[in-house]
Parts: structure tokens; C-alpha cells; sequence
């Protein structure tokens, strides 16, 4: 397992998840919604490199290596702690021949130095950036990552505007428990800035009353 990590956000992240990882895939699925929908619009091509930013227990990575099984799956994530999950995760799933696996900070990782790989053909966030206090810094890196005509996509928490306010209200109480913060505005308005530079085409979707987003920002097949 490649090392791109330094000591600081990744001693928080292991301390946070040191015995969560053992139940958080159970507990989870009740509020990470639309993960698997990102997945099934991921579409890589055969032979295609996907890449998950900040793979936790590697639920995601097994469901893709399932899905799309032409495909070169790879993951990365700060937290040893869930890195240890993902790897037994993938090896118990039998698909740990697709899946790679390395330890490093998304805000300046190479994961392409990590993999050998030249880029990815898909690159996604399933509900990290919420969670990475860099996050911009996160979105700059990947999209350096991205090869001609690959796409990026994130999920993540909505806005929540269109949800009644005590549901909103002891949503994001509960969600800082666990160094989470909800900020779909900041990160459309980012998309929006780096679709831009790059000549990215960027489509981005509410879902359930603005419980979750879906962003996908498509790179022109030559710059």
C-alpha cells in the first residue's frame, strides 16, 4: 500500500475512526444517500480507471469492481484506520485483484505517481468533501488527475434548504459530531469556477428536497 499521507488531519480522521469503522457501513447507509446512484452513472469505459477520493471501508470500491469489472479500480483515503476496513473489505468480496488501495491526503496526494497510471478516466467524492477542512484544495487536485475526456463526480449533503428546519437543524448538530459540514452552496460555486477554467461541462442536480446533490463535471477530450 502506497504512503501519500502526512501526520495532522489523518490523526483526527484515525481517532474518529478507530471502532466507527466497525459499524459504519451498517449505520451509514440511513443518511449517506445516493451513493449507489453516483455509481451506476459512473459509466467508465472497458479498461477504464475509476478512482474514489477518501474510500473509507471501501463499500463504494467493492460495489464499482462489482459493477463494472472491465474496469481499473483504485482508492485512496487519510485514515489508516479505514484503510484497514477497505482492505479486508475487498479481499472478503473477492475482488481485491481490481482493487487498489493507498494511504495519502487528498489535498496533495499524486495518486497517479501512486498507481502508476498516466490519469482517470472517473474520479468521485461519495460525501468527503464535507468532510476534508481543505476541501477546494481537494477539487484542484483531482481535476489535475482527471484524464482527456474523463469525468468527475461528487455526491454529498444538499443544501437542505427544502427540509423542515428541526430536521436541518439537528441534522448538522448530529453530523458535527463526526467532523462533518454540510456545504453543497461553496462546493457548486467551486465546480462552477473550475468547470470554467478547465472548459468542463458541469451539471449539477438537487435531490430529495435538497437532502443530497449530484455533481458531474465532464473534461474535454483534449485541453
Amino acid at each position: 500500500m502506497t504512503d501519500l499521507a502526512a501526520p495532522g488531519h489523518q490523526a483526527l480522521m484515525d481517532r474518529v475512526y478507530r471502532y466507527q469503522r466497525h459499524i459504519y457501513d451498517a449505520t451509514r447507509k440511513y443518511y449517506l444517500l445516493d451513493r449507489d446512484r453516483l455509481i451506476a452513472e459512473l459509466l467508465p469505459p472497458a479498461g477504464g480507471r475509476v478512482l474514489e477520493v477518501g474510500c473509507g471501508t471501501g463499500r463504494n470500491l467493492v460495489a464499482v469492481a462489482r459493477r463494472y469489472p472491465a474496469a481499473a479500480v483504485h482508492g485512496f483515503d487519510i485514515s489508516l484506520e479505514m484503510l484497514r476496513s477497505a482492505a479486508a473489505s475487498v479481499a472478503r468480496h473477492g475482488v481485491a485483484g481490481t482493487v487498489r488501495l493507498a494511504h495519502g491526503d487528498a489535498t496533495e496526494a499524486d495518486p497517479r505517481r501512486a498507481f502508476g497510471v498516466d490519469g482517470f478516466e472517473r474520479i468521485y467524492f461519495s460525501y468527503t468533501l464535507s468532510m476534508i477542512p481543505d476541501w477546494r484544495a481537494a477539487l484542484d487536485n483531482m481535476v489535475d488527475c482527471l484524464a482527456p475526456g474523463g469525468s468527475l463526480h461528487v455526491v454529498d449533503f444538499g443544501t437542505l434548504a427544502d427540509l423542515p428546519g428541526f430536521f436541518r437543524s439537528g441534522l448538522t448538530r448530529w453530523l458535527a459530531w463526526f467532523h462533518v459540514e454540510p456545504r453543497a452552496g461553496q462546493i457548486v460555486w467551486a465546480l462552477e469556477e473550475i468547470a470554467a477554467e478547465h472548459g468542463c461541462e458541469l451539471e449539477v442536480r438537487a435531490l430529495r428536497r435538497g437532502y443530497s446533490m449530484l455533481a458531474t463535471m465532464r473534461r474535454p477530450a483534449a485541453d
